[in-house]
């Protein structure tokens, strides 16, 4: 364990940094308030010492996503994301031993009915509808031994709030906050439901799973577009899917799978917690050492050994879509961890944040051929090099074709002219705004330090992002600008009405 002292407010200290610049005395009054303490299982803790309201807020990485998934399997990080609410041997049943023999009967049932729909020369209709009936009914017979959402219900019972998490290509987040005096409760449930999960009502959940895919994806327009346009910006690399997975891979992969997935990817190696919040390191420290050393060591994530190769062509897809038309233009760009990253968020910031930003002015505004336009990076993730976008939406009577000159125009104003000195001033005051922004509230501190911590090896990464933002010139983002608005590599996406737009 590393313990680093308690002195100084990291939301006063941020604030701060709207009008100065970061410096080591400011980092290091951070420091004062952080414990890193490291298992000997190699899960990480950063505990921030936050006087105030008795609340703790609690963040749990995991250093997997959909990025680690593989062709028949896409889909399953974010599944495994829903089975982490189920509960555990004690949690969630009436009688686990019971219930355990269930679910073996539930696994051998789905197998039978999974292997005849999927024969070679076809299923017999009969044959496959019985099938189908007796694992309808192991699933019935499994779930009279299940204690719903009993999980959820002792964290409301406790006074805890905001109980959620998330999926995304490089990571996967658990968060809840609790009273300052429920400390060791959270300690018991979160080391608990990841050291002894069980997949109860995997196949129901899965339906779940299917029908948000057809909520996000097969019926909204710009679900459609963005999985066309991510699968064409990615010829190798697994961005080339997006996170919720493809159909047929939700319709087949097992609670065997998920498991498999659990063991390989959900170990402390791979896991950073952070706590913030109105507690003492010391005092809590004891309490994390109960419960956390029980997990079992393991393997952290392997680096993905796919590099996407440099794209040497334009690439566009066109959908027809009797919705409304839509427009995305993507550049491969590198990851988060690139010094020029933080140039990437102030080309961004220029072009599409509030009523001033560039594209607004010009597409919005002043032509009012858009409804909206924007820009933004780290998509669909940014521990890889990942992808800056741009996308629109235009106007009743006109076209993705006028949205695309505008659109191009104002990037090449960035290639050819260089940002006025006030201009970047404005953007680094932004920027460092909405750094700032996301480190207002417990969770958001919680959020940031494991984020850095995950994707630098170290939390005051956070600091150093402000100080290269401080230092950002002109000459920087017309370098970088010039670097990546290529033709050949951009990627285009659009949506049209056959009877009108063809953009």
């Amino acid at each position: 364990m590393k313990r680093l002292g308690r002195r100084g407010a990291i939301g006063a200290l941020l604030l701060a940094l709207m009008v100065v610049p970061v410096g080591a005395q400011d980092l290091a009054s951070v420091e004062e308030r952080v414990t890193e303490h490291r298992l000997e299982n190699g899960l990480t803790f950063l505990i921030y010492e936050r006087p105030g309201a008795p609340v703790v807020s609690f963040y749990t990485h995991v250093d997997v996503g959909s990025a680690q998934e593989v062709p028949g399997i896409t889909g399953l990080a974010h599944m495994f994301e829903h089975m982490a609410f189920k509960g555990t041997t004690k949690i969630g049943t009436e009688d686990y031993e019971a219930e355990a023999e269930a679910l073996a009967r539930v696994d051998a049932a789905y197998h039978a009915y999974d292997a005849e729909r999927r024969r070679p020369t076809g299923s017999d209709p009969e044959r496959l509808a019985e099938l189908e009936q007796a694992f309808k009914e192991t699933q019935d017979e499994a779930r009279e031994l299940v204690k719903a959402n009993e999980f959820g219900e002792i964290i409301d019972r406790s006074g805890g709030v905001g109980l959620n998490a998330s999926t995304a290509s490089d990571r996967t987040d658990y968060y809840i906050n609790f009273p300052a005096n429920r400390v060791e409760l959270w300690a018991y449930l979160e080391s608990e439901r990841f050291l002894d999960p069980v997949l109860r009502e995997f196949y129901t959940e899965r339906d779940v799973v299917m029908e948000e895919r057809r909520l996000r994806v097969d019926s909204q327009p710009i679900g459609r577009l963005i999985e066309q346009f991510v699968s064409t910006a990615y010829i190798a690399h697994p961005y080339q899917s997006i996170g919720i997975g493809h159909m047929s891979d939700l319709q087949s992969f097992t609670r065997e799978d998920a498991l498999e997935f659990y063991d390989a990817y959900y170990n402390p190696s791979n896991m950073i917690i952070s706590i913030v919040g109105a507690i003492d390191a010391d005092e809590i420290i004891p309490t994390i050492d109960q419960y956390f050393s029980r997990l079992e060591p393991g393997e952290p994530t392997p680096p993905l050994r796919t590099v996407e190769p440099e794209q040497i062509g334009e690439r566009i897809v066109r959908i027809p879509d009797p919705a409304q038309p839509l427009y995305a233009e993507g550049y491969h760009r590198p990851a988060v961890t690139h010094p020029d990253d933080v140039v990437y968020d102030a080309l961004a910031d220029i072009l599409s944040t509030g009523r001033t930003s560039r594209l607004y002015r010009s597409l919005v505004r002043d032509k009012k051929i858009a409804a909206q336009a924007f820009a933004f990076n780290g998509f669909p993730g940014n521990k890889y090099p990942n992808l800056m976008i741009f996308f629109a939406m235009p106007t009743p009577g006109h076209t993705n074709d006028e949205i695309q000159v505008a659109l191009r125009e104002e990037i090449d104003k960035l290639k050819s002219e260089l940002v006025s000195e006030e201009e970047l001033e404005r953007v680094k005051t932004r920027v460092k705004a909405n750094l700032i922004r996301g480190l207002r509230s417990n969770t958001g501190i919680a959020r940031q330090l494991a984020t850095f911590q995950a994707l630098f090896g170290d939390w005051r990464e956070l600091f150093h992002q402000v100080d290269r933002i401080e230092a950002l010139t002109p000459e920087d983002l017309q370098r970088v600008a010039r670097a990546t608005f290529k033709e050949t590599n951009r990627t285009v996406a659009t949506l049209y009405t056959e009877q009108g737009d063809e953009g």
